[in-house]
C-alpha cells in the first residue's frame, strides 16, 4: 500500500513559524504582504466563528465551517488574478473574503433567506454547490470556453485568465470530479484542480477514500500534481500562483492537494466526537495556520503589538455587525423557490408556487384558529 504518512510536502513555514527553502517553490511577497496575509486569516476565522455561534442560537439553518482550513483558502485565493474565476464548493468563506463577497451574502444564503444572491460575474466566484464535485466540470467547461475565446496564452498578463475548482478529498471519489480531470486533461484546460485533503469526507477517513496521496492521481490523467502543507499560507499562496499561472500560459491543468485539516465538525449537524478521536484534534492544534504566520510575524520584528490589537478590534467588530445584521433579516418567503428554478418560470411551476401559497395560507389559518 502506498505511503499515505510521509508524502512529500511542500512547506515554507513551520509550524513555529520558521521561514524555509524549498528547491522548487518559493513565496515572494514580503513582510507587509505576509502581514495582510494574517489579517485575512484572523477575520476570516471570526467571520467562521461568528457564524458558528449563530448556528447554535438558531439564526442560521446550518454552517459548513472552515476551522482549520483558513490557510489554504487565504493563501490560493489571494493568489488569483482579478481575471481568474474561482468555482466554490459550500466551504469555501476564506476564498469568498479574497474575491470581496460581502460575508453577510454567505450567511443570507445558509439562514435560508435566499439561495446565493452575490453575482458570480462581478466577484469572479461562482454561487455555492452543494452536490459534491459538480462544480469541478463547471469549471472545466467555463476554462474551455475562456480557452477558446483567445484569454489564454495571449503574453499579456491583464488578460490572460485561469480557473480554479475547489473541492475537498471525499469528492475525488466522485465521477463528476474524474470526469472532470480526463476532459481538462485532453482538452488542456486552463483550470487548477484545488482540493482542500481536510482528512475527512463527514465520518469516513482519507485512508478509506483512496490507495494513493491524492496528488498522485494526477499522473494518471496526465497533467502535474502537488502536495503542499494547506497549513501553510506561504507555501500554498506559492504553489497556487505557479499553477496558476501555469493555465494563464496554455500549459493546462495542474492539480493541488492542500494537506490541512478540518478541525470543527463537517457541517453544525455532525457530532465528530463519534468517528475520530480527541487526540488527532489535539496533535492539529499545534500545526493551526493562524499561530505559525503570528509566530513568524514576532520572531522577525515585522509589526508591533499594536497591529494584533487592532485585528482583533476589527474581528470583534466584524462579528457585531453580523449578528446584528443576521437577526434583522427577514423570514424567508417558501414560495421563492418555484421562482428561481428556471429563469422564465414555466405554468406547471406557477401554478405549483400558487398551490403551495394557498396551503401555507391554511396552516396559518389553522393557528389562528
Amino acid at each position: 500500500m502506498a505511503d499515505l504518512v510521509d508524502p512529500p510536502l511542500v512547506q515554507l513555514l513551520t509550524p513555529e513559524g520558521e521561514r524555509v527553502e524549498h528547491p522548487d517553490y518559493r513565496f515572494d511577497g514580503d513582510d507587509e504582504m505576509i502581514a495582510g496575509l494574517y489579517r485575512d486569516l484572523v477575520l476570516t476565522r471570526r467571520i467562521d466563528t461568528e457564524a458558528t455561534a449563530l448556528q447554535r442560537h438558531g439564526e442560521l439553518g446550518i454552517w459548513a465551517s472552515l476551522l482549520g482550513q483558513e490557510a489554504a483558502q487565504i493563501g490560493s485565493g489571494r493568489a488569483l488574478a482579478p481575471q481568474d474565476f474561482a468555482f466554490p464548493t459550500y466551504r469555501e468563506h476564506g476564498v469568498a473574503w479574497c474575491r470581496d463577497v460581502d460575508p453577510m451574502a454567505l450567511l443570507r444564503l445558509f439562514r435560508g433567506t435566499d439561495q446565493g444572491t452575490w453575482d458570480p460575474d462581478e466577484h469572479n466566484f461562482g454561487l455555492y454547490t452543494i452536490v459534491i464535485g459538480a462544480q469541478t466540470l463547471h469549471a472545466t467547461g467555463y476554462a474551455m470556453g475562456i480557452q477558446r475565446d483567445g484569454a489564454v496564452g495571449t503574453g499579456e498578463a491583464g488578460r490572460d485568465a485561469a480557473v480554479v475548482a475547489y473541492f475537498g478529498d471525499g469528492a475525488t471519489s466522485q465521477g463528476d470530479v474524474n470526469e472532470a480531470f480526463v476532459y481538462a486533461a485532453v482538452m488542456n484546460a486552463p483550470v487548477v484542480f484545488f482540493c482542500q485533503n481536510n482528512q475527512w469526507a463527514i465520518s469516513e477517513p482519507t485512508t478509506r477514500q483512496t490507495r494513493v496521496p491524492l496528488y498522485q492521481r494526477a499522473a494518471g490523467f496526465g497533467f502535474p500534481g502537488v502536495r503542499v502543507d494547506g497549513n501553510d499560507v506561504l507555501a500554498v499562496h506559492a504553489v497556487t500562483t505557479e499553477a496558476l499561472q501555469r493555465a494563464r500560459e496554455g500549459s493546462g491543468p495542474s492539480l493541488i492537494e492542500a494537506f490541512t485539516y478540518r478541525m470543527g465538525a463537517h457541517t453544525t449537524t455532525d457530532d465528530p466526537t463519534r468517528y475520530r478521536v480527541s487526540d488527532e484534534v489535539e496533535r492539529w492544534k499545534l500545526r493551526d495556520p493562524l499561530e505559525r504566520v503570528r509566530a513568524y510575524l514576532r520572531r522577525v520584528h515585522a509589526v508591533d503589538e499594536a497591529f494584533f490589537t487592532d485585528i482583533e478590534t476589527e474581528a470583534e467588530a466584524i462579528g457585531e455587525r453580523l449578528r446584528a445584521d443576521v437577526r434583522a433579516l427577514p423570514d424567508p418567503d417558501p414560495t421563492m423557490l418555484f421562482g428561481n428554478v428556471f429563469t422564465e418560470q414555466t405554468s406547471e411551476l406557477a401554478a405549483e408556487q400558487a398551490e403551495y401559497a394557498a396551503w401555507s395560507a391554511s396552516l396559518e389559518s389553522e393557528v389562528v384558529r
